[in-house]
């Protein structure tokens, strides 16, 4: 499991002050008004940054950073990518995971068939459909709904799924 979590990434400035438009990649863009601290990571470093004012435009989260007070230093953030730490990610419901801790999870039938691994994950509003790829073979698209999927260990990294009919093909 990762110890940070992506919430978001820098796309540009807006205005003159220091603030960023961050694209957010959490379910839940509301969830940065509660956030006091993000792990900005540029690629090169990583560095933790205060939040001090958070607004919305669109489909967009509009950021102010403590001590960032200059368009052009927020221009340098551009790209960067906002991590929290597991202590600050949303609780989670019952038979729901973080989409960090589903990739690269093994995938075994209720069968006993191995059949690869999570490469991605597929949000299409109605329910999320896991990638599994194994080497050689044709991707499955599994639906993420209790008709399919049996069990998610995380402790192991194993989840056992029940292949419908029509699935693998």
């Amino acid at each position: 499991m990762e110890d940070l979590l992506q919430v978001g990434v820098v796309t540009t400035t807006h205005g003159v002050r220091g603030e960023v438009k961050v694209f957010p990649t959490t379910d839940d863009p509301a969830r940065f008004k509660k956030l006091k601290n993000v792990i900005l990571d540029d690629g090169k470093t990583q560095r933790d940054m205060e939040i001090s004012g958070v607004k919305f435009f669109k489909n967009m989260v509009i950021l102010k950073f403590k001590d960032l007070d200059d368009m052009n230093e927020a221009q340098k953030l551009r790209q960067a990518k906002l991590f929290v730490t597991r202590d600050n990610a949303v609780e989670l419901q019952e038979n729901e995971y973080f989409i960090a801790d589903l990739i690269g999870m093994q995938v075994v039938s209720d069968e006993g068939e191995e059949l690869g691994e999570i490469s991605d994950v597929l949000q299409t509003g109605a329910n999320d459909v896991y990638v599994i790829q194994k080497e050689k073979q044709a991707d499955i698209l599994v639906p993420a709904i209790k008709d399919c999927i049996i069990n998610v260990d995380l402790e192991q990294n194993i989840m056992t799924v029940h292949l419908l009919p029509g699935l693998r093909d």
